[in-house]
């Protein structure tokens, strides 16, 4: 297997634990006040929207030529670490 295969496969498998996390906070935002409700739906909200971005470069690396494979590597690992920090973030506020 490819270093660039074997790239889309971590990203991809990093990808379904991130859903499978927001479907956990989800849950807890069920039992929750309805403040803390509409404060935790911001955060999803904005985790939903990240996800979809980090699969867009997911896609984007996947239909990319081998020139342009390591460009878009880049874009992809920004958008990695801004999906990490918002997973942490809204999981400490989710702890509160």
């Amino acid at each position: 297997m490819s270093e660039r295969e074997l790239y889309e496969q971590r990203f991809r498998a990093k990808l379904d634990e991130w859903r499978a996390d927001l479907a956990k906070m989800k849950a807890k935002a069920e039992g929750a006040s309805a403040e803390a409700k509409l404060e935790w739906q911001r955060e999803v909200d904005a985790l939903e929207q990240e996800i979809a971005h980090a699969e867009a470069r997911l896609s984007e690396m996947r239909d990319a030529g081998d020139d342009a494979w390591s460009s878009l590597k880049e874009g992809a690992e920004e958008a990695w670490s801004s999906l990490a920090d918002g997973f942490r973030r809204a999981s400490n506020q989710l702890e509160r």
